[in-house]
């Protein structure tokens, strides 16, 4: 068993993602891991990401307040509780627009190494 206490979860610091403060719960810095990672990041009034996709899908949880999801194919508001999933190669933004700081968790595989 691997148990990461939120406090003294280690931050990490993706590109592209402005007035957020992301950590580590599962996976990569945080203790080993098969096929996936967690991590947790609080997002600012007036933060959030740019328009970016990776290889594989994402799976999102707001844990606290609301973020918007904006796709290529329009937006999602999701509440404390809700969820979505985003596809491999699907682009994602997030955006928290109002004054309080809201709380997402991300669950993700691992990216394959592309072969060459």
């Amino acid at each position: 068993m691997n148990v990461t206490r939120f406090d003294t979860a280690p931050a990490y610091y993706p590109p592209n993602h402005d007035r957020m403060h992301c950590l580590r719960l599962q996976g990569h810095e945080a203790g080993p891991s098969d096929t996936l990672w967690l991590g947790v990041s609080h997002i600012l009034p007036g933060g959030g990401t740019t328009l970016d996709a990776s290889t594989v899908e994402k799976h999102y949880v707001v844990l606290d307040g609301e973020v918007v999801v904006v796709t290529e194919d329009g937006e999602a508001v999701l509440h404390k509780h809700d969820s979505c999933r985003l596809a491999p190669g699907e682009k994602r933004a997030l955006k928290n627009k109002t004054n309080r700081p809201a709380t997402i968790l991300l669950a993700m595989p691992y990216q394959t190494k592309q072969p060459g």
